[in-house]
C-alpha cells in the first residue's frame, strides 16, 4: 500500500481517523465487556477489576504503545498464572495470619465482603497485585533495554503447546460452572483431577443453570458460522450476556435456593484506590511463592504480548511495523497502574485486536476509544452485571479455552512435522500435570534432545555460524553453516539486520546441516518484509535438505 495513505500518528491521526476509530472503538469495548468480566472472575479477581483492567489498557497505555492496531487488556491466556497466584499466596497469607494493615481479621473479613470475596481470595488478590507490580517494573526495564527480541529464543511448537494447555485448563474448570456445580467442590483441584470429574458433574447438573451454560455455549459456537454480514459485526459473547440475564430472570437464579451454588456475577466494587501491597516480598515464608509467580507475570506475559504484537502487524492493510520493546515498555506501564489500582496484568490481546483491524480501527484511539466506552459502560451497567450468570462466563471462556486448544492446533502442528507435535503434546502434558513453567521448560528440553539426536553440535546450540559476502555494490551472499535453530537464531538475526536494504540479498543453506521449524518461519517473513521493503531476498541451497514434514516451513536436514 501507497505509503502516503498511511493513517497519521498522534493528534493529527486523531483528526484524520476518530470517525472510524470511534466506531472500532466502540464494537471492541462491548467483545471486551464480558470477556474482562470473565477472565478476571476465572482468574480469582474481582470481575469489575478486569473491566478496569481494559479501561487502563485503553485510556492510558494507548498513548504509550509501540503499536497502532493492538488492544491492551486482560487476556486468558494469563487466567491460570493469576489464578494459582491468588490461590497459593492467599493460603499462605491466611496460614500466616495476615491482615494487610487491617484492625482484625473480622474487618479484613467484611471488606473481602465488600468485594463479593472470602478473607483468603482477598488476602491471595492484594498479594498478586504486588508481584503483578513488581513484574510490571521488570517489563518496562525489558522494554527499555530493547529485550523484545528474545522473544524468537522460544520454539513455536512449545509456545503454542503452552497455549494449548492454557486452553485445556480453562475449560476443565469452566465446564463445571457452566454445568452449575458447587464452586466449593472445584476447589483446590488440579487440571487433570478437574477433567476427571466432568463426567460426575454431568450427572449432577443444576439443571436450569446447565441450561443457561448449554443456551450460551450455542450461541458462542453458532454465531461465527453465520455468513450474514450484519450478524458478523454482533460480538456473540454480547448476545450471550443478554440471553442470560433473560433466563436468570426466568429461572429465578437470584432465589435464595441458588445462594450456595453463586449462580451470578457478584462484580465487586469499582474503586481508584490503591489496592496494591508488597509484603510477599518482605515475608520470608511468602518470598519463593511471589518469585515463582513473578517470573511467570514477566516471561509469559511478555512473550504473548510480543507473539500478539507480530501477528497484528501481519494484518495490518497499511503493513505498519510495531516498535516491539516500546510496546513492551507501554504494557508495563500500564501493568503497574492496573496492580496499583487492583486489576489484573494485561497484554496485547490477539482477539480484540483481530476485532479491530475487522472493525477498520485505523489508529492507537481505536484502543483508547475501547477504553473510554468500557468506563462508561462499568459506570452505567453495574446493575445489570450483578444480574448476569456465571454461567454465561463460563460458557464465554470455555470457547475461548478452545480457541486455544483447537483440534487445528494439533493437525497444524502435524503437519508442519512429527517432532514439532511431540514437542507440542510434551509441553501440553507437562503443563497439566506441572504449572507453565516446567511445562514450557520440557517443550523446548525436547526440542534440544531431538536437535542433538539429528546431528546439531554442542557448540552451535546457541552459536549462529555464518558469513556475509559481497559479491558487488547491489548484491549480497549470506553463508550460513553448521545449523540453524530456534536457539542461535539471535544471533542469525544480528547478522539478517546487518545486511543493507533495497539490495540483492541471497542467504545460502548449502553448508546447513539442520534448519529448524522457528528459523524457516522466521527467515521467510524476514524474506517477506525484506521485499516488501523493495530489495531482493531470496533463500537457495534447500534443494539437498530433507524436510521432515510436507509443509514449505517444515524443518529439513542435509542429506549425506
Amino acid at each position: 500500500m501507497n505509503k502516503l495513505s498511511i493513517p497519521k500518528t498522534g493528534f493529527a491521526g486523531f483528526k484524520e481517523n476518530w470517525k472510524s476509530d470511534l466506531l472500532s472503538g466502540l464494537l471492541v469495548s462491548l467483545i471486551a465487556l464480558p470477556l474482562s468480566l470473565g477472565i478476571a472472575k476465572a482468574s480469582n479477581f474481582p470481575p469489575i477489576m478486569g473491566v478496569l483492567t481494559a479501561i487502563v489498557g485503553g485510556i492510558i497505555v494507548a498513548f504509550f504503545a509501540g503499536s497502532e492496531l493492538t488492544i491492551k487488556g486482560p487476556a486468558a491466556g494469563l487466567i491460570v498464572i493469576c489464578a494459582g497466584a491468588v490461590d497459593d499466596l492467599g493460603a499462605a497469607g491466611m496460614k500466616l495470619g495476615l491482615t494487610l494493615g487491617y484492625d482484625s481479621l473480622q474487618t479484613l473479613t467484611s471488606a473481602a465482603e465488600a468485594m463479593g470475596m472470602k478473607a483468603e481470595q482477598f488476602i491471595g488478590w492484594h498479594l498478586a497485585l504486588g508481584v503483578v507490580v513488581v513484574a510490571a517494573l521488570i517489563q518496562i526495564l525489558f522494554g527499555v533495554l530493547k529485550v523484545a527480541k528474545l522473544a524468537d529464543f522460544f520454539p513455536l511448537s512449545a509456545v503454542h503447546g503452552m497455549l494449548a494447555a492454557i486452553g485445556i485448563i480453562i475449560m476443565s474448570k469452566q465446564i463445571h460452572t457452566a454445568l452449575g456445580i458447587n464452586p466449593a467442590e472445584l476447589k483446590g483441584k488440579a487440571p487433570l483431577e478437574l477433567l476427571q470429574m466432568i463426567p460426575e458433574s454431568i450427572a449432577n447438573m443444576n439443571v436450569d443453570i446447565a441450561i443457561i451454560g448449554l443456551v450460551s455455549l450455542v450461541i458462542m459456537f453458532g454465531m461465527p458460522m453465520i455468513k450474514n454480514k450484519i450478524v458478523k459485526k454482533i460480538p456473540p459473547a454480547l448476545i450471550v450476556l443478554i440471553t442470560a440475564v433473560v433466563l436468570g430472570k426466568a429461572f429465578n437464579l437470584g432465589d435464595e435456593t441458588f445462594k450456595s451454588l453463586k449462580p451470578l456475577v457478584d462484580p465487586g466494587t469499582f474503586a481508584l484506590h490503591w489496592n496494591v501491597v508488597f509484603d510477599a516480598f518482605t515475608n520470608s515464608e511468602l518470598l519463593s511463592i511471589a518469585l515463582k509467580y513473578l517470573l511467570m507475570f514477566a516471561l509469559i506475559g511478555s512473550l504473548e504480548s510480543l507473539l500478539t504484537g507480530k501477528a497484528i502487524d501481519l494484518l495490518d492493510p497499511y503493513q505498519r511495523k510495531s516498535d516491539l520493546s516500546k510496546d513492551l515498555t507501554g504494557v508495563g506501564i500500564g501493568n503497574a497502574v492496573s496492580g496499583i489500582l487492583g486489576g489484573l496484568p494485561m497484554i496485547s490481546e490477539v482477539a480484540r485486536s483481530s476485532a479491530n483491524i475487522g472493525n477498520e480501527g485505523k489508529t492507537r484511539w481505536a484502543n483508547f476509544f475501547h477504553g473510554l466506552f468500557l468506563l462508561l459502560f462499568v459506570v452505567a451497567l453495574v446493575p445489570l452485571i450483578k444480574m448476569v450468570p456465571n454461567a454465561a462466563l463460563s460458557a464465554i471462556l470455555i470457547f475461548v479455552g478452545f480457541r486455544l486448544a483447537h483440534p487445528r492446533e494439533f493437525a497444524h502442528t502435524w503437519h508442519v512435522g512429527k517432532e514439532q507435535l511431540a514437542i507440542f503434546i510434551v509441553t501440553i502434558v507437562a503443563t497439566l500435570a506441572t504449572d507453565l513453567l516446567i511445562g514450557i521448560g520440557a517443550g523446548i528440553l525436547l526440542k534440544f534432545i531431538i536437535h542433538i539426536i539429528n546431528g546439531v553440535s554442542i557448540n552451535s546450540l546457541f552459536k549462529a555460524n555464518y558469513s556475509i559476502i559481497q559479491k558487488s555494490t547491489e548484491e549480497y551472499v549470506m553463508n550460513v553453516e553448521k545449523s540453524a535453530i530456534f536457539s542461535n537464531y539471535l544471533g542469525l538475526k544480528k547478522g539478517l539486520n546487518k545486511l543493507p536494504r533495497n539490495k540483492k540479498v541471497i542467504i545460502d543453506f548449502s553448508n546447513c546441516h539442520l534448519v529448524d521449524h522457528s528459523v524457516m518461519k522466521n527467515v521467510t517473513q524476514f524474506m517477506k518484509d525484506y521485499n516488501d521493503e523493495g530489495g531482493k531476498f531470496g533463500m537457495v541451497g534447500l534443494e539437498n535438505h530433507k524436510p521432515f514434514a510436507h509443509d514449505s516451513l517444515s524443518a529439513r536436514k542435509l542429506a549425506k
